[in-house]
């Protein structure tokens, strides 16, 4: 089988496309042939040694698949050669095959695309993950999303409206408050530019907040975290503005407010169930035609370096997705 390798802490540059032997399989795996591999910004840090998980070389990257069952280990699998599925890996999916944990297998129905399948578990997995699970959103309340022009911000837009919430989509630009509201964001603030906790605060009557869904911390999270509406949720997603803010524990305090982060990774190992339902809720909104995930563009395996080039240079408006014949 064919494989995009990784032989040295290069970064994506250094990719080389080999032959391998197929996997062979360990009790409870099941074979996939791979037929569309999402990739992530990640994959271009995990190729440079720099990523929090750190495979011994030589591996692929790519840490979501979507293909088909070709054989289990045994028949008590749960799933069954023929059937098509999707799974979160960490790495090893830049590759016609794959051996997999059947139970990290995720059943796709047939009339979602493999290949938007594939780009589901990291960023709608985290929008998931953070509003049900840690921000217990509920119908009705208000979201601040920022980063919201951004691919995880762009799922957290969508994923909360169709959990019935409001959205304020927080970005740099006017020109990102578009793509915040085209993505279905009721309303838009540009930041820096403004004073966010009062932008939130007027735009909510005075009551603030239900739940902050921010992805960029620095010197956004102090007055979104003032703007918290009583008994908020400030959601800890990312730190893309570079600086990890320090708040004043009183302000949470006076809220009556709480903090949490979103480690949706990690979630995925130690509450695999609590993961199959939000993808399986994912499957069903997109089989439905609710949810409709954006694919920047495809590339063939062979094209890996320049699709992750894509990732590197901050260019993709969507996913970046590896396709397999």
């Amino acid at each position: 089988m064919k494989a995009a390798l990784c032989k040295s802490l290069d970064g994506p540059q250094s990719l080389v496309i080999e032959k391998l032997p197929e996997p062979v399989l360990k009790p409870g795996q099941a074979l996939v042939n791979v037929k569309a591999v999402g990739l992530n910004f990640a994959d271009t840090l995990i190729t440079r040694g720099k990523y929090q998980f750190k495979p011994e070389l030589p591996f692929a990257p790519g840490a979501e698949i979507a293909g088909v069952v070709e054989a289990v280990a045994d028949r008590s699998s749960g799933v069954a050669p023929g059937q098509r599925v999707m799974a979160y890996v960490n790495w090893g999916g830049a590759a016609e095959k794959i051996a997999v944990d059947a139970q990290a297998l995720i059943p796709v129905p047939d009339d979602v695309p493999l290949a938007v399948a594939a780009g589901l578990s990291v960023t709608y997995g985290t929008a998931m993950h953070g509003l049900r699970d840690r921000g217990r959103l509920s119908d009705g309340e208000t979201v601040v999303v920022t980063g919201a022009a951004g691919g995880a911000g762009q799922a957290a837009i969508e994923i909360a409206k169709l959990m019935n919430a409001r959205v304020i989509a927080v970005a740099s630009s006017a020109e990102k408050c578009e793509i915040a509201m085209r993505a279905g964001a009721d309303e838009a603030i540009i930041f820096p530019g403004s004073d966010l906790k009062s932008e939130i605060r007027t735009r909510t009557a005075g009551n603030g907040a239900d739940v902050i869904y921010d992805c960029i911390g620095g010197e956004a999270a102090e007055p979104m975290v003032r703007a918290l509406a009583w008994q908020g949720r400030f959601l800890v997603v990312g730190f893309a503005a570079g600086e990890i803010p320090k708040i004043p524990l009183n302000l949470l305090l006076l809220r009556g407010a709480e903090m949490a982060g979103v480690f949706w990774g990690e979630s995925v190992r130690r509450d695999p169930d609590r993961h199959r339902a939000n993808m399986r809720q994912l499957l069903d909104w997109v089989a439905a035609g609710q949810l409709s995930p954006r694919i920047h563009a495809t590339y063939p395996l062979e094209q890996i370096i320049e699709a992750l080039g894509v990732l590197e240079r901050r260019e993709a408006t969507g996913k970046v997705v590896l396709t397999i014949d």
